[in-house]
């Protein structure tokens, strides 16, 4: 029989859903802001500007990018995944990084495609993504931190 120093810790490397879940997103978001900068996987990529809705780049032939665009969701991905190590910084940066994704989808539908204020650029199917996008991070970011342990005073997430 072994005593409880002796045992190894399970939860040293355990990542909570919470993080997980902003791990992944983070992930994601690295893996599509490189994608941007890659012809073939951006159609139209000699038309890629700088900002703005003249950028007539297509990641996936779908959504509409610019290099801003991008680099966006490049710091979005080192965000997520440099918060992933804490379950607070997980849950922040899926309620924060959630709500400017709901913010993002609103101003989307209520600037025209073609308006001057279309600075990123966001097309139809940017604005839906976007609130897919905020409406999950926002949900997840409510994933308990620990399931290990539901005995604990205090809150759990």
């Amino acid at each position: 029989m072994t005593t409880p120093a002796a045992r190894p810790d399970r939860r040293t490397n355990h990542r909570s859903p919470v993080q997980t879940a902003a791990l992944l997103f983070g992930a994601v978001f690295l893996l599509v802001g490189l994608a941007g900068f890659i012809p073939g996987l951006t159609t139209n990529y000699d038309q890629l500007m700088v900002a703005g809705h003249e950028s007539e780049a297509m990641l996936m032939g779908i959504f509409q990018v610019s290099w801003l665009h991008n680099i966006v969701h490049l710091l979005y991905g080192v965000a997520g995944v440099a918060l992933s190590r804490s379950g607070s910084g997980a849950r922040n940066f899926l309620l924060w990084g959630g709500l400017v994704y709901l913010v993002l989808w609103i101003y989307g539908l209520l600037v025209g495609h073609e308006s001057q204020a279309n600075f990123v650029p966001l097309n139809s199917a940017d604005n839906w993504l976007h609130l897919f996008l905020g409406v999950t991070m926002v949900a997840l970011s409510f994933l308990r931190r620990d399931t290990h342990d539901r005995n604990t005073t205090g809150p759990a997430y």
